[in-house]
């Protein structure tokens, strides 16, 4: 643990990098009288210019694909910025303006949290019929060689609907319940439904596949980021491989914020420009030298030293959005016997990786559902004794269920993990250390995200696969994990009475009686342990004092960060005054 922390923490290397910290330092009683004297002053008027650079939750990874049809999640998520959707979140409902949401879900927005981005509002004609009014003074921008200017029209959501319902690489079940989507008029969209389903503001309103294109990009190559157009405030200029997105502002926006009043144009910054840098220690660095100015996720064992070598940082700390487990392929022996699987639950010793791995910044158990879920998420506190076993050290029963199974003398396993997480790497010798002391051996392969991506969704993936999956929202995090045959369930769990009551969970209209199905679901699941279920961590994110508007909100819609950097001014006086141009 010693070892880890001297790496990742490790002190600012070169001698000129040294003596900007130094100078930093000296400057800084002196610009906290500026920052006190002016704070008020600052952060009334928006400023208008400049660059926002970002080393996103996803810093490490380039993009997959440009085109909405390959159904890839990271693909809103560098699109998010060009293109919309018809519903996002509300941002003035946000905890920094006083409101109650954090905007830190990876894909869940309640209710009272939404807004209409392309929707200018929506109702129920019928038990099955969606109306969407849509706004009428947003613009898809110019695009050489793809498109004019021109105003959006309820055409262009069908077109961008029908692109991924007929993509071959489509979820299965994901748009089943929609029957039919058409124009009524210029900016009206029906939605029919063929039967009702829980998530329909998710499938096609804020989701990870909702992203409103022009219906031109059908005459283009999709897949080449040159192509890339939408209606969103930023335009995507140019991509360097392995090394930056770079977007522009977009003149032609139609949104605003308001501020003192007033309504401000959007967006405030000219450009955009999203880091792309592998290595964990060179982008804490990128931080720390102010190239970047936000960086959205940093592991705990780092914070401690860059708050105190650069104590200007704001921070802003938040429970992971998204899983950590082993999958256990349950259509691979051993696996496919329940008490090999909780065998090697109990082989772990989950709280002291919480308390010396993590240092006491996890929880021991916060997936499949996640405590930010509100009544969805159940404390393992209240959860049957069957279940809370599973997160209690045991080896000497993980020992008597692997012989009861017939392998007295263990058994050796390939484990794929995806080497663009630092964590998961550190986190393997703890992991084969516990499972070597029952007999486990397990033999590693480290991957490029890619390829670790391609083995799970073409079904080609080792018995134990080491990944972090989102939790999403309450029904989706069950959906897509354990469903038969869904795109997202690296386990291959399958049992016909589950699905089943998930089928009827996504008719389930009433909340109270969809988050009882859920909590029995979540349960059963656990049980099952096609997982070795892993704590969830905590994450932090910092950003300079000059970053102004802000208030470490990641999301608005499922990882789409786009309306909150939009949001973002750069007070460059204070930059200037704290020593960087």
């Amino acid at each position: 643990y010693q070892r880890l922390r001297r790496r990742v923490a490790r002190p600012v290397g070169s001698k000129n990098e040294r003596q900007l910290s130094m100078a930093r330092r000296s400057l800084l009683p002196s610009v906290l009288v500026v920052l006190l004297i002016n704070h008020t002053a600052w952060a009334e008027e928006p400023q208008y210019g400049g660059n926002l650079n970002v080393g996103t939750v996803n810093v490490t990874l380039s993009p997959l694909s440009w085109d909405p049809a390959d159904w890839t999640w990271k693909s809103n998520h560098d699109t998010g910025v060009v293109r919309e959707q018809l519903i996002s979140g509300d941002l003035e409902k946000s905890v920094r303006k006083g409101g109650e949401y954090p905007f830190i879900a990876d894909a869940y927005l309640p209710t009272d949290s939404m807004r209409g981005e392309l929707a200018e509002s929506w109702g129920w004609e019928n038990d099955l019929t969606l109306v969407i009014k849509l706004r009428q003074n947003v613009m898809f921008t110019a695009k050489p060689g793809v498109m004019k200017a021109r105003h959006l029209v309820a055409d262009d959501i069908v077109y961008s609907y029908d692109l991924i319902n007929e993509s071959p690489k489509r979820i299965p079940t994901y748009f089943d319940h929609i029957k039919r989507v058409y124009a009524r008029d210029d900016h009206t969209v029906v939605f029919e439904l063929s039967e009702y389903n829980a998530e329909w503001a998710y499938r096609f309103g804020y989701g990870y596949y909702s992203a409103i294109s022009p219906r031109e990009m059908e005459k283009v190559d999709r897949k080449d980021w040159r192509t890339v157009t939408g209606s969103g405030p930023f335009v995507l200029e140019k991509y360097v491989q392995a090394n930056a997105h770079i977007y522009s502002k977009n003149d032609l926006y139609w949104d605003t914020e308001p501020l003192n009043g007033q309504q401000h144009r959007l967006p405030f910054v000219d450009k955009l420009i999203y880091r792309i840098i592998k290595d964990e220690a060179t982008y804490l660095t990128a931080l720390r030298t102010g190239q970047l100015d936000i960086l959205e996720a940093i592991r705990w064992i780092a914070v401690d030293h860059l708050k105190e070598s650069t104590p200007e940082l704001n921070w802003n700390r938040w429970l992971a959005t998204s899983g950590t487990f082993v999958s256990l392929r349950v259509d691979i022996k051993p696996f496919d016997d329940i008490r090999v699987r909780r065998a090697l639950n109990l082989a772990i010793n989950q709280q002291e990786i919480v308390d010396q791995f993590y240092g006491g910044h996890a929880e021991l158990m916060a997936y499949p559902q996640h405590p930010g879920f509100g009544d969805y998420f159940e404390p393992l506190s209240e959860m049957p004794g069957s279940i809370q076993e599973l997160f209690a050290y045991n080896p000497q029963k993980a020992r008597e269920l692997l012989d009861e199974a017939g392998v007295p003398e263990g058994f050796t396993f390939n484990m794929q993990v995806c080497s663009c997480s630092p964590s998961n790497m550190d986190l393997i010798p703890l992991l084969e250390s516990y499972l070597r002391k029952v007999g486990i051996n397990i033999v590693i392969q480290p991957m490029e995200y890619a390829s670790f991506l391609s083995a799970m969704t073409t079904r080609t993936h080792s018995a134990g696969y080491l990944m972090n999956s989102g939790h999403v929202n309450p029904i989706t995090t069950i959906r897509k994990s354990f469903v038969t045959k869904q795109t997202w369930n690296p386990s291959q769990f399958s049992d016909p009475a589950f699905d089943e009551q998930v089928r009827i969970l996504h008719l389930t209209r009433d909340e109270k009686e969809r988050v009882k199905i859920l909590r029995q679901l979540t349960r059963t699941i656990l049980e099952a342990s096609p997982y070795i279920w892993l704590p969830i961590p905590y994450v932090h994110t910092a950003w300079w004092p000059w970053v102004k508007n802000y208030g470490g909100e990641l999301r608005v819609g499922a990882v789409r960060p786009g309306p909150i950097y939009a949001r973002i001014w750069i007070d460059q006086q204070m930059k200037k005054k704290m020593g960087f141009d």
